[in-house]
């Protein structure tokens, strides 16, 4: 049933990102729309750029819509991952503003590792506050709603394929949860997260020296159950990454709804994002 409601477009593309199929070893777990059990090496920082578009023709007020996320993330040590960062948006208003800030911890606890394969573990924590107004069912805050998440993240890494799963609980922290008015259609204030991931190191084949250009396929699936109603979603969402010198990368995605019943301001979406880490930046001189 979820099949038949893909036109055979959307199909091809998802397709074609994993059929042309890190800054460390295991780079096809540097995933475009989630985060591995992995962390970021130990005592680096990153400093990344994300630019999220909606066309015209794909948005709920018939426009196209952008969102820019500048942000800092830290390798606190080899279990501990912290990022901080906000959001400029025209998504929720007509003209480009300041409109979120957010900060996420990771904590791995459990890492398994062997030759050309490792599994792990992680817990994490995920905090935002945004000015935009209370819009749509989806709960989302990458800028569109002030809340928290907790969850865990299990990723398993065999030779060039990298497979992940995270489950989440998200609670939205709105002024309107504690009011007497009532709202139609009822507001949705929690929500339960789950997501897949696959990830496939394509180029090089053979790894030679660290300024070989890598080339990641992904393809992620996206899905979000709310509590309050009975609204669900199920996006794809396939990704393309290149990894230059160890040190930056680009990554390209897009994202599409297959099945869902809630409203929400696009069903599709485009990401474009640039990252450049310092490694060691934070290591200890002697």
């Amino acid at each position: 049933m979820i099949f038949q409601i893909i036109s055979m477009q959307k199909i091809v593309i998802a397709f074609l990102f994993l059929a042309a199929t890190r800054l460390n070893a295991a780079a096809q777990e540097l995933y475009v729309y989630t985060e591995p059990a992995s962390n970021m090496p130990a005592h680096s920082i990153s400093a990344k750029l994300t630019g999220n578009f909606i066309a015209k023709n794909q948005s709920a007020d018939n426009r196209f819509m952008q969102r820019y996320t500048p942000e800092v993330m830290i390798g606190v040590n080899k279990k501990l991952m912290w990022h901080i960062g906000g959001s400029f948006a025209d998504m929720h208003t007509r003209n480009l503003r300041w409109e979120s800030v957010y900060t996420y911890l990771k904590y791995r606890f459990i890492s398994v590792d062997d030759v050309h394969k490792h599994f792990r573990m992680a817990a994490f924590a995920d905090a935002s506050y945004t000015r935009s107004p209370f819009e749509f069912d989806e709960v989302s805050l990458q800028g569109d709603k002030s809340g928290v998440a907790v969850g865990l993240i299990a990723t398993q890494l065999i030779n060039k394929l990298a497979v992940s799963a995270t489950i989440s609980h998200t609670q939205v922290l709105d002024g309107s949860r504690n009011d007497k008015a009532l709202y139609t259609p009822e507001r949705n204030y929690q929500s339960v997260n789950y997501t897949f991931s696959a990830g496939y190191l394509l180029f090089p084949r053979n790894y030679t020296d660290y300024r070989q250009i890598n080339m990641n396929l992904y393809v992620e699936l996206l899905g979000q159950q709310t509590l309050d109603r009975s609204t669900h979603y199920w996006d794809l969402a396939p990704a393309v990454q290149f990894i230059f010198n160890s040190t930056s990368k680009i990554n390209l995605g897009y994202r599409f709804q297959l099945n869902g019943n809630m409203e929400r301001m696009s069903k599709e979406s485009w990401l474009l994002s640039y990252e450049w880490a310092f490694l060691n930046a934070l290591k200890q001189r002697k």
